[in-house]
């Protein structure tokens, strides 16, 4: 009988409906965190130009994204603790057994979400009510917090990778747990900045995608100007960057998890001079169908010298790898992560030449249109990315220590899928209402800078930062003077 099927038949009817659930809500969830992470420093970068050159329109951007920023973050609070009842509701065996060994990292995810929304509040309120360099330097914080929030996430996901840290007494439990150990793993260094820098360039890359889109309509004033040259900048330079880390990374996962290596090179027999697969599919007997077949390759990839030894899937007992379709996702997922991010980094080289030759951005419509897609081509890298490290570590939700199946609820399988739909429906609503906030938001700020005085007097936030504010339309001596400041 097929090996998948007889996994699957082993496997507790309730083990499906909670992975499906997982994955969905990490999915969503995953879309935020790049503007959660590294928006505060975009719009802070912005926010210092402005005070540094004393330019009103950058200020106005910065104001203007702290806003998303405020908004992005109310949705992710509701992403973000659907997620964390799930890992007590859906995975309580892992929760039970493990949460005293690694459990420390999403109390550190929680102290920095609670900071961060402080955070947030100060400097929002902070506009026209503080001045204007104390108002800046209490935001520099906010950056520094999402860090936080994302060492905590990452501690807690590259202990599951490589745990450490604990003994096991004879009955199987953790006990002589060292904290340290199990924060900084082996993974957790290559893991985090990889990530990190994921974020940052993913966000730079939306929001500059925004206003490639307004460049290509004919808006090419400052304003889209500015708006597309600072966060496009940030992601251009670690794009390159990115390339090194996640090739440092995949070398980790050779030397540390080289069964999720194998799944995601398609490689069954453990050889040397094995070849690289650009996509195509591994079949029950081991063979690749499909896809470009580079001789060598994978082995010099992997240890720099042909005559390097992959581990291949089958080195352990199919019951403690992936199965071949896991694999097959697993190899996608990466090819596709790898395939976009190399069209980012001829992206950015593209820009890079152009800033270096003129000082000046590049001339070609096929530039801006690349830009405004660039945003979701790394959304894609992420969601490849999560794929990747999730799916490759099955069926260990623990590495080696313990099963998905063993930790997940004996809750009945039909009420996980009842929940999974009311978990949609809910999502539905949430990022349909973050879509029109977004929308009305965008609306506003065009009928400001149309100069619409009715739009002026509905939002007076829509004025400058830090400069007078205008006077509603038919106000007879009741607004403020031109030289009065907030």
């Amino acid at each position: 009988m097929n090996t998948m099927v007889v996994l699957l038949a082993e496997a507790p009817a309730q083990l499906l409906p909670a992975r499906e659930m997982m994955a969905f809500t990490l999915a969503c969830h995953i879309l935020l965190v790049p503007m959660g992470v590294a928006l505060p420093f975009i719009t802070l970068v912005m926010h210092y130009r402005g005070l540094r050159k004393g330019d009103p329109v950058a200020l106005l951007l910065a104001r203007r994204w702290s806003a998303v920023m405020a908004v992005q973050f109310a949705v992710g609070i509701v992403t973000g603790t659907v997620l964390s009842f799930e890992f007590g509701l859906l995975w309580p065996g892992l929760m039970g057994r493990w949460g005293d060994v690694f459990g420390l990292g999403f109390g550190i995810e929680s102290w920095a979400f609670f900071l961060e929304a402080i955070l947030i509040a100060i400097y929002l309120y902070g506009w026209r009510r503080l001045k204007p360099r104390t108002h800046f330097w209490l935001g520099l914080p906010l950056p520094l917090a999402a860090l936080m929030g994302a060492f905590g996430i990452i501690a807690a996901n590259s202990w599951m990778n490589t745990p450490q840290g604990f003994t096991l007494d004879s009955s199987g439990t953790p006990v002589g747990i060292n904290v340290q150990q199990a924060i900084f793993t082996p993974m957790f260094g290559p893991q985090y900045w990889h990530f990190v820098v994921a974020m940052f360039l993913t966000a730079g890359y939306l929001v500059a995608g925004v206003y490639a889109v307004g460049w290509l309509r004919g808006r090419r004033d400052r304003y889209h100007r500015l708006g597309f040259t600072i966060p496009f900048t940030v992601a251009a330079v670690l794009t390159p960057v990115q390339f090194f880390l996640g090739d440092n990374i995949t070398r980790q996962i050779f030397q540390k998890q080289p069964v999720k290596f194998a799944a995601a090179e398609l490689v069954w027999e453990t050889d040397t001079h094995v070849p690289e697969y650009m996509f195509g599919r591994l079949q029950e007997d081991g063979s690749v169908k499909g896809g470009l077949r580079i001789p060598q390759l994978d082995s010099i990839l992997a240890g720099f010298s042909p005559d390097t030894e992959v581990t291949g899937l089958t080195s352990v007992p199919a019951a403690d790898r992936p199965t071949v379709a896991q694999a097959n996702i697993v190899h996608w997922a990466f090819d596709i992560m790898a395939l976009l991010g190399s069209a980012l980094i001829l992206l950015a080289l593209w820009y890079g030449w152009c800033w270096w030759r003129r000082r000046d951005l590049p001339k070609s419509r096929w530039f801006f249109r690349c830009a405004a897609l660039a945003g979701v081509a790394s959304v894609v890298t992420v969601e490849c990315g999560w794929v990747t490290t999730e799916v490759g570590r099955q069926p260990w939700i623990v590495y080696q220590n313990m099963r998905v199946s063993e930790a997940v609820t004996p809750t009945s399988a039909s009420s996980l899928w009842a929940m999974f739909g009311v978990v949609i429906v809910v999502y539905l609503l949430v990022f349909g209402a973050f879509l029109g906030v977004l929308l009305k938001m965008r609306t506003r700020w065009r009928l400001a800078d149309s100069g619409s005085a009715r739009a002026l007097a509905d939002n007076p936030e829509t004025d400058t930062p830090y400069g007078p504010r205008s006077e509603p339309a038919g106000a007879a001596g009741g607004g403020r003077t031109p030289g009065e400041q907030s």
